[in-house]
């Protein structure tokens, strides 16, 4: 796993090429301002050639090449962006100011422009992402060494606290008198009457069904002695609860 990660830094990736850029003198500057490439010659560049950008591990290089042979003019090492290496310029943004080395310790600041405008964006966003995922891995470095530290979600309760629950869907539901249950509907939708005083049920002992067929027929005088038989039954067996106390109560 060591020797994976070794190659893996020691890998250069190339973030960006541009066939067509033109370096000048940059004058020293006099203050904090900033720098302007209006001063700096345009009509006259100290050099062409093409641009890449190279990345090895977490260090970026900016190399200055000739664009027949690929030999190498200068280069700007970037540890940071932005940063002091490669530094924007005040009145333009196609142009910017780079810091070369040349190995043995020697330092200088160069001008650096882009004929098309859109090669100096494509320029800055190479750098912006790259370091950007430099950051990132430092980040995942350093929460898998301390998993611990990291921010916890807590989810109880702080002390006084409270919360409300809203029910007023739930009284909807039931309606404004609660959820109240119909009463059972007889044949035909006609509610069923109550046992008549002093009865437990209208059921005929033994789980005897009364019959139309074996009812007696009341005396002759009776008040239930013209109606049929079957109403007669069901009006006597109302009050006896049996047929077969017909005849005695009747």
């Amino acid at each position: 796993m060591a020797a994976m990660a070794a190659e893996e830094e020691e890998y250069e990736a190339v973030l960006c090429v541009k066939p067509a850029v033109h370096v000048y003198r940059v004058p020293p500057r006099a203050s904090n301002r900033g720098y302007r490439a209006a001063e700096w010659q345009l009509d006259q560049p100290a050099w062409s050639g093409r641009l890449r950008i190279t990345a090895k591990g977490k260090l970026a290089f900016i190399k200055l090449e000739d664009k027949t042979s690929g030999e190498l003019f200068a280069q700007a090492p970037v540890e940071q962006f932005p940063g002091i290496a490669v530094e924007s310029v005040t009145d333009s943004s196609r142009y910017f100011v780079i810091r070369i080395e040349d190995g043995n310790g020697r330092r200088a600041f160069i001008g650096v422009g882009f004929v098309d405008r859109g090669d100096a964006f494509d320029f800055n966003v190479a750098l912006q992402d790259h370091f950007k995922w430099v950051r990132q891995q430092s980040e995942l470095a350093s929460q898998a060494k301390n998993p611990d530290q990291g921010p916890k979600l807590d989810l109880g309760f702080k002390e006084g606290q409270t919360i409300k629950l809203n029910i007023a869907n739930m009284k909807k539901k039931e309606g404004p008198t609660g959820n109240t249950r119909p009463r059972p509907a007889g044949l035909g939708g006609l509610s069923l009457l109550p046992p008549p005083p002093g009865g437990k049920s209208s059921v005929c002992p033994s789980g005897e069904r009364p019959s139309s067929l074996s009812t007696p027929r009341p005396a002759p005088g009776h008040p239930h002695h013209r109606l049929p038989l079957v109403l007669a039954a069901a009006c006597c067996c109302s009050l006896c609860r049996c047929h077969r106390c017909l005849g005695r109560l009747c």
